[in-house]
């Protein structure tokens, strides 16, 4: 005999638990170690990247295998030892990364069905390695985030395929969303000049210019259709209208030339040069395309790119640090990942 159970004394079946999300910070990366073995085991993987060398042929390979990785690593060592952080035995890049993403874990906890983790495109923690992470811990979504403000094939798009490869090795594969460039985005524009303008308020001089450096990339890359150009002058514009700078107060360059094919220009490095032998005493340079201090920002620019200005007649020169895990930084990745998990949370 079956028994009736009254409507009103029925009990509401519990809510369903909202799926895990997984929320995957990527930077581009950086060696284990800061000697010769760690930066060649680095630098074999990126230059081995084709998003990075388009030209992986037999020429390629005989000079990366022949001449760079045999060269190269032990010069870039000492470098990497200028910036070390020594009390965590790491680069400063994954100390920032690392930050960032516990400091997002906190500012969006209220989400707890959310996990944030972080990951290097080249190097470790690898986005296999994460990624397969964040499927164990239950995550059926995943919002991958290239801490790349402006996108190019060469940084964005590498995260996006290494991605790929990985969700392609995978029976149950998570839901994918990838956050877009945020180049010209209020927050970070605002971001960026709250943070020049604290800077400045600390130096002991006014800089007669303000360089806005960004990491360059072969000329031959742009005239393919890659958008990073044009991207890096949007945020130039929108930063020199933010701050009341003409393009002769704030000047857009671009740094880190590799090889012999032609840049992006103008360079960072002789345009520093110029000004110097033109008669400018003080100068600023600050790199809008980093969202984390590195050795492009820590040594090149601070180091190299002082020493060339100081060397050619420049007086005081300060390098402006990137947002960082700094407030401000925070705020312009937790409003990008809020945005994007809408429909998720």
């Amino acid at each position: 005999m079956s028994t009736v159970i009254p409507f009103e004394s029925a009990k509401p079946a519990a809510a369903p638990k909202p799926e895990r999300v997984g929320v995957l910070l990527v930077n581009l990366g950086t060696p284990d170690t800061a000697d010769a073995t760690g930066v060649r085991v680095y630098l074999k993987e990126f230059l081995s990247d084709p998003r990075v060398i388009e030209d992986q042929g037999l020429v390629w390979k005989l000079i990366l295998n022949g001449i760079i990785l045999r060269v190269r690593p032990a010069r870039k060592a000492r470098d990497y030892l200028k910036i070390w952080n020594t009390e965590k035995n790491e680069s400063p890049l994954k100390t920032i990364t690392r930050s960032q993403a516990d400091k997002l874990a906190e500012a969006i906890a209220d989400h707890d069905h959310v996990v944030v983790d972080w990951a290097m495109r080249y190097g470790n923690p690898s986005i296999k390695q994460r990624i397969e992470t964040l499927a164990a811990q239950g995550c059926g979504r995943l919002l991958l985030v290239p801490l790349y403000p402006q996108y190019s094939a060469a940084t964005s798009a590498t995260v996006c395929d290494e991605a790929f490869r990985v969700l392609a090795a995978m029976r149950a594969q998570p839901i994918l969303r990838v956050t877009p460039p945020y180049y010209d985005d209020p927050d970070y524009i605002e971001a960026l000049a709250v943070s020049i303008n604290e800077h400045l308020a600390t130096l002991p001089f006014q800089p007669e210019i303000i360089i806005a450096s960004f990491h360059g990339m072969p000329q031959d890359y742009v005239d393919k259709g890659d958008p990073y150009q044009a991207q890096c002058i949007a945020t130039t514009n929108a930063l020199r209208k933010r701050l009341g700078l003409d393009a002769n107060r704030l000047i857009l360059t671009f740094q880190s030339r590799f090889g012999n094919a032609e840049w992006l220009q103008p360079y960072t490095d002789k345009t520093v040069e110029k000004l110097a032998k033109d008669g400018v005493r003080r100068m600023a340079v600050v790199t809008p395309g980093f969202s984390a201090d590195c050795l492009e920002t820590l040594e090149e620019i601070a180091q190299e790119n002082a020493e060339i200005f100081r060397h050619n007649g420049g007086e005081q020169f300060a390098a402006i640090p990137c947002l960082n895990d700094s407030d401000g930084g925070m705020d312009v990745i937790r409003q990008l990942v809020l945005r994007e998990l809408q429909g998720w949370i």
